[in-house]
């Protein structure tokens, strides 16, 4: 089911992503009370033995070092950061703002994840039925983000809109393409530094939903 606009779809930069995510970024996003906090739920969410599919990843998948993987694959836009992904078996380069057709087997992945990610798709509907199309009965999906993003490649559905508006957003896409209703799950902390004891980390968000 089409959720977005023509309007909404649009991006301040519409170059193609490929060029922008040509060099590799070797730096994490995100802080490290928000990987700790997602490695938590994966090793909570995710069975052993299990076929993990991380799409739009990077160079760390945030995958708890304790957890038995059936099989991790990988996909991204850059070589170079798949490549040292040490969790990932497999992997391969796809730009999903220009063709959101996965290439695996119906049924063949029992949980995918994203992270700081979904604010990048155009086009959520089409990659969300395909997400559906290749997990497994009763796979996951688990979409984790906070208040970061490059602005200029994220499309207006999610520059303009409130951090809960975008929690909405997601969740209406993953209802109305083939998920369950799902579990959401937002944390806020703030550190105790003496001289900045007001100083916050970077919020949580993440959904978790059953096909």
């Amino acid at each position: 089911m089409e959720i977005l606009n023509n309007y909404q779809r649009q991006k301040i930069d519409e170059s193609n992503d490929e060029d922008f995510y040509s060099d590799p970024k070797f730096v994490y996003h995100l802080d490290s009370n928000f990987r700790n906090y997602l490695s938590s739920i994966y090793r909570n969410e995710i069975k052993d033995y299990s076929i993990v599919l991380d799409l739009m990843s990077s160079w760390d998948s945030y995958l708890p070092s304790d957890k038995k993987f059936k099989k991790v694959i990988g996909h991204g836009l850059n070589k170079d950061e798949l490549e040292r992904n040490k969790s990932l078996d497999s992997y391969w380069i796809q730009n999903f703002n220009v063709n959101q057709n996965i290439p695996l087997e119906s049924g063949s992945v029992d949980f995918c994840l994203m992270v700081a990610a979904w604010q990048y798709l155009q086009y959520p509907e089409n990659l969300t039925k395909e997400i559906v199309r290749i997990l497994c009965d009763s796979g996951k999906i688990i979409v984790s983000f906070s208040n970061r993003a490059f602005w200029h490649k994220a499309p207006n559905i999610w520059t303009s809109s409130t951090e809960d508006e975008r929690l909405k957003y997601v969740r209406k896409v993953l209802v109305t393409n083939g998920f369950k209703e799902p579990k959401i799950i937002k944390k806020f902390n703030v550190q105790t530094f003496n001289l900045f004891p007001f100083s916050k980390k970077d919020p949580f968000y993440c959904l978790i939903a059953t096909k």
